[in-house]
């Protein structure tokens, strides 16, 4: 009878035939050739005709492949009951426990948990970034870090979420993408309790605690929390706008301003208000429109203590104390607190008045001024005093009438001291001081102070005799 040898005992599986075993089967196979292995050592059988290693390796494969897919984690640490996929993993996990760090850089004397740790370190101590985009020439330290490029040349998204079937060129970026529709924030500022989705918010959120500002601009130094704003500061020094419409070939500085101005064209408007459903194309503007509904205002001046729900509010309404009027026209000289004021007024120039009464033809230059104009048609009048019950057809109108009640009157003449509730009433005053008479009459060229006093006077011309 001839021996027995290892061929006639070996059981080896195709990739394909190993996947239609299930757990149990495999489980069995690999108990009865390790056992197999043992009892043909026992009896000093000779391995090296044979590529032991080359199994076991394969086997070994199959198992992490397998894991991969199934997700389970049968290697557990006895201490933290961290449970892993591999078995070489706990092995390396238990070094942070015991603080054991094996492999030791000589020159700096830094211990590392991890042998490619060490490799990776002394890369980037010698500066060595062995690969290489072929495309673009791009070098990066490790391997991985070259995978994730190329996914920018060939655009390749392969981690999609199974909510809203957005996708993202790293895996990284999709975990963080599914705390979106979870809610989840696991990363906690310990100063102040904000949460964030993502660890590196956190970091750049903790710069504005200590008032940490690294990144500088060489031109007018002015500084960032991060160098992503730093690059796009720059721009408005260059002029350089990257980003373009494919639609209107209009340019940003910044890809997120390509972003929501493309939903101009398509008319989407992603971010829907949950308390009354107006729809925004912008999560900014849907930010500002909520502290209609809850009253924030968390912008507040540091003079007169009064508050704004924007940011922008609060800079220009610091331009009443400081008198600073940015905004001038090249035609007459006169000046304006915002550029919205400026370029209505240079309609008074040109005529223009683009906003048309659809009922009466009358044209306006300021949309604000139809809809003011439109309530005279339809007698709506939806500012209601909660003082008096009195009613308005606009806001500025309520605004003064309350002042009746509060005797506020904030608008005072800086000649003479007399102060007024609306800062039109000021105006008409400083024409006493002044002597202004802007309200010509086109017949006789008599002038006036106020246009009542001018529509009054064209009666004389007319017969016209309003109270009979």
């Amino acid at each position: 009878m001839d021996a027995v040898s290892y061929d006639d005992v070996h059981v080896n599986f195709t990739q394909e035939e190993w996947v239609l075993l299930d757990p149990s089967q495999k489980s069995l196979y690999k108990d009865v050739m390790l056992e197999t292995y043992r009892n043909l050592s026992a009896i000093g059988y000779n391995w090296e005709d044979h590529h032991t290693e080359e199994h076991c390796q394969s086997s070994r494969r199959r198992g992490r492949h397998e894991r991969r897919h199934t997700g389970e984690e049968p290697y557990e640490c006895i201490k933290s009951g961290k449970t892993f996929a591999y078995h070489s993993h706990p092995q390396r996990h238990e070094r942070i426990h015991t603080g054991e760090k094996p492999y030791e850089v000589i020159q700096y004397g830094e211990d590392f948990v991890y042998h490619s740790s060490l490799q990776i370190y002394k890369r980037l101590d010698i500066g060595d970034k062995p690969y290489e985009c072929s495309q673009c020439g791009k070098a990066f330290t490790y391997h991985s870090q070259l995978r994730r490029h190329k996914r920018t040349h060939t655009g390749e998204k392969p981690y999609k979420c199974n909510q809203c079937g957005k996708a993202f060129s790293q895996n990284g970026h999709l975990i963080i993408h599914k705390r979106t529709h979870t809610g989840e924030k696991p990363y906690e500022c310990s100063q102040c309790g904000k949460a964030f989705t993502d660890q590196s918010q956190l970091r750049i959120h903790k710069k504005a605690h200590t008032g940490e500002k690294p990144y500088k601009c060489n031109q007018c130094d002015k500084a960032f929390l991060q160098n992503i704003n730093l690059r796009i500061h720059k721009r408005a020094h260059t002029g350089e706008k990257p980003y373009k419409c494919n639609q209107c070939d209009k340019a940003f500085a910044q890809n997120g301003h390509l972003i929501i101005h493309k939903r101009t064209h398509t008319g989407e408007k992603p971010y829907e208000c949950i308390e009354c459903g107006k729809a925004f194309a912008d999560q900014s503007q849907l930010r500002i429109h909520r502290r209609i509904h809850t009253g924030e205002k968390p912008y507040k001046c540091n003079q007169c203590d009064k508050a704004f729900a924007q940011h922008s509010n609060l800079r220009i309404h610091k331009r009443t104390h400081t008198g600073e009027k940015p905004y001038e026209c090249n035609q007459c000289d006169k000046a304006f607190l915002q550029n919205i004021n400026l370029k209505i007024h240079k309609k008074a120039h040109t005529g223009e008045k683009t906003y048309e009464c659809n009922q009466c033809g009358k044209a306006f230059a300021r949309y604000y001024h139809l809809q003011c104009h439109e309530r005279i048609h339809t007698e709506e009048k939806p500012y209601k005093c909660n003082q008096c019950d009195k009613v308005f057809s606009q806001s500025h109108s309520l605004q003064i009438h309350k002042r009746t009640h509060t005797g506020e009157k904030p608008y005072v003449c800086n000649q003479c001291g007399k102060a007024f509730a609306d800062n039109s009433h000021l105006r008409r005053h400083k024409r006493t001081h002044t002597g202004e008479k802007p309200y010509e009459c086109n017949q006789c060229g008599s002038a006036f102070s106020q246009s009542s006093y001018l529509r009054i006077h064209k009666r004389t011309h007319t017969g016209e005799k309003h109270f009979e």
